[in-house]
């Protein structure tokens, strides 16, 4: 691959990091619209969240033998117009079943998604020997915060007719970026490679798998109840609170665009244990104070620190094996995701039971997790 090839992948492959997510930023916004609309108490609500996972988290390895075959470009094109339509079902839900249902057709299309964009970006990163992937991931954040910020701004056209805009237009530029992607070394290898069982894969995937499941579970409880926790605390519109989703992701994308720079500086090792600990001062903002200020700090400050973890466990699976690469995301991204998509519904239940409060400081024991699997990584 030339150098203006390169450069273009990388580009292109950034902007599609972006542009995937924004339908879900749009609807984690409207998390709170929906809850209310429906009517629904923070368990059933917590149920009807499930069907996201159920779906994703068993589809990954069919996504990754999927791209694989066909590889990530055809799958862009395939799949954004898709999730584009299924981003609208949950407004035309009417119970917790449908709403269960739509979130599972959305997650199912979700998967294909994460497991393309991630696998090209880290073939690019081993063929071109670039340090990429945090930034891939920070432009993905950002993409999450745009949907959420643009959901929230255009939330006086109605709810649904706001979503379809941010869907329509970043799927169609998603299409054609992808079909723009050039071509890496590897793929025709990697479409002819036999996947791996479970007990072939080597330990340390499920090392990395581990410390990622930790970091996700942080990730997963502000996405989906950071609207709803600052509604309760702060008391103001439903809509306005989506602007917690919006700064946690601004500062999750912020410390993902640092990334390469302090892995660069700190070692992979280094700097997970700095944004570790970041992320611990964080959730006990969040849960200790009594100020809205200072629980916008905590936003902030558990956003920046959860920042490193997946794109370091993704570019640690990639990686490991020259032919399995999507079978080796797609396998730590199932276990990962578990926590970042299961997670949510378990800090509503808890939440019904007690406080989002006190459920939000049940994240502490898996952030300790964290810093302690940090050493599976290098030094440098």
């Amino acid at each position: 691959m030339t150098l203006n090839s390169a450069r273009t992948a990388t580009l292109l492959i950034m902007a599609l990091f972006a542009l995937q997510p924004m339908a879900f930023g749009a609807w984690l916004a409207m998390i709170p619209h929906i809850k209310e609309t429906l009517g629904l108490s923070k368990g059933e609500l917590a149920i009807a969240l499930l069907g996201m996972p159920v779906a994703l988290i068993p589809t990954l390895q069919l996504a990754s033998r999927v791209v694989a075959k066909i590889g990530p470009r055809k799958t862009f094109a395939i799949l954004l117009p898709i999730q584009t339509v299924f981003a609208l079902l949950p407004f035309l839900a009417t119970s917790i079943p449908t709403l269960f249902g739509a979130l599972a057709m959305l997650g199912a299309t979700v998967a294909f998604l994460e497991v393309a964009l991630n696998t090209y970006a880290g073939r690019l990163e081993k063929a071109e020997s670039l340090n990429i992937m945090s930034r891939c991931h920070g432009f993905w954040a950002l993409g999450v915060g745009i949907g959420s910020f643009l959901a929230t701004l255009l939330f006086g056209l109605g709810p649904m007719l706001a979503v379809f805009i941010i869907c329509a237009a970043s799927a169609a530029v998603g299409v054609w970026a992808g079909l723009k992607l050039p071509r890496l070394l590897g793929e025709e290898e990697a479409a002819q490679a036999t996947p791996r069982k479970l007990n072939q894969m080597p330990r340390a995937l499920f090392l990395i798998a581990m410390f990622v499941f930790a970091i996700s579970l942080v990730e997963g409880a502000m996405a989906d109840w950071a609207a709803v926790y600052l509604a309760e605390r702060w008391g103001g519109a439903a809509e306005d609170a989506g602007i917690a989703v919006t700064v946690f992701a601004g500062f999750l994308a912020a410390g993902r665009f640092m990334g390469d720079y302090m892995k660069g500086r700190l070692g992979a090792r280094g700097v997970a244990r700095l944004t570790v600990g970041l992320a611990v001062i964080g959730v006990a903002c969040l849960t200790l104070s009594t100020s809205v200020p200072l629980t916008f700090v905590g936003f902030a400050l558990a956003g920046l620190g959860i920042s490193i973890g997946f794109p370091l466990g993704v570019s640690a699976a990639a990686s490991l094996d020259d032919t399995h690469e999507a079978q080796n995301i797609a396998t730590m991204a199932m276990l990962a995701m578990s926590a970042f998509l299961f997670g949510p519904p378990l800090i509503g239940l808890v939440s019904e039971a007690f406080s989002l409060r006190f459920a939000f400081m049940g994240l502490f024991p898996g952030l300790c997790l964290a810093f302690w699997l940090t050493r599976v990584f290098p030094n440098r």
